[in-house]
């Protein structure tokens, strides 16, 4: 079992996208590969199928039904917005506790890779007390960071990698979704980036013909840490752009 919190560096960048993308190259590849978004905001119970739990469940291949839907989102709010707001508005709390329990629970059930969803970024607050931060580092397990490449993108990325590591979460893997009207091509925002964070691995994801990005993050993912870094030499890490 190899498990992963994705998480990112504000709300939607990708994160459902990059994570069901993920887990749907690994069953196809043959690998064992599930997931489950323990909190989601701006739920609609009559459209299940729209909902970040529900591309989870189909890139899976199993059924989209409140009843699938409760087992890999248990923690489910209708206002679209930050946890803690959300249940505030429905007069409910979140426990960090039971999440961490139920993320536990999951992760040990699970044959093969494993990746826990966030929400929002990671900095987003769940509660009074904690953000998404505090659950990954009591999870203890390793990060995938989603980011966009839009303008504006490097200093909150590196602001989400600074945070993050000050908390001690290891990065296994920086993932860029390409962002509509990106500025500037996807690999030299990278190449920027990596100046920066020269021991996280980059990963980019085109947002057209990406079958072949996503095959190549789920093989590394579903082996281990020693995988991702033999995969991508320090100085190789980016290819630079050519003139």
């Amino acid at each position: 079992m190899t498990s992963y919190f994705v998480t990112a560096t504000g709300t939607d960048i990708g994160k459902t996208y990059v994570t069901a993308g993920i887990i749907r190259a690994a069953r196809q590849a043959g690998y064992d590969a599930s997931g489950i978004k323990p909190i989601m905001s701006g739920y609609n119970e009559f459209n299940p199928e729209a909902s970040d739990a529900g591309a989870l469940l189909a890139a899976m291949g199993k059924p989209v039904d409140q009843q699938t839907i409760a087992a890999i989102s248990p923690w489910r709010f209708a206002a679209p917005l930050s946890p803690d707001m959300a249940a505030s508005r429905e007069k409910r709390s979140i426990s960090l506790r039971s999440i961490l329990t139920f993320c536990r629970i999951a992760a040990e059930a699970a044959p093969g890779l494993m990746l826990v969803e966030g929400v929002g970024g990671a900095m987003v607050p769940l509660d009074n007390f904690y953000t998404v931060r505090d659950w990954i580092s009591a999870l203890e397990i390793p990060a995938i960071l989603v980011a966009g490449t839009y303008l504006g993108t490097i200093s909150h990325t590196l602001t989400a990698v600074e945070a993050l590591q000050a908390r001690q979460v290891n990065i296994s893997a920086l993932v860029l979704s390409e962002s509509p009207n990106s500025p500037v091509p996807p690999e030299e925002t990278a190449y920027a980036m990596a100046k920066f964070i020269p021991r996280i691995p980059i990963f980019i994801i085109p947002r057209d013909n990406n079958e072949a990005a996503f095959t190549r993050l789920a093989w590394v993912l579903a082996h281990d840490d020693k995988a991702l870094q033999s995969a991508f030499p320090p100085e190789r890490t980016i290819p630079t752009t050519s003139p």
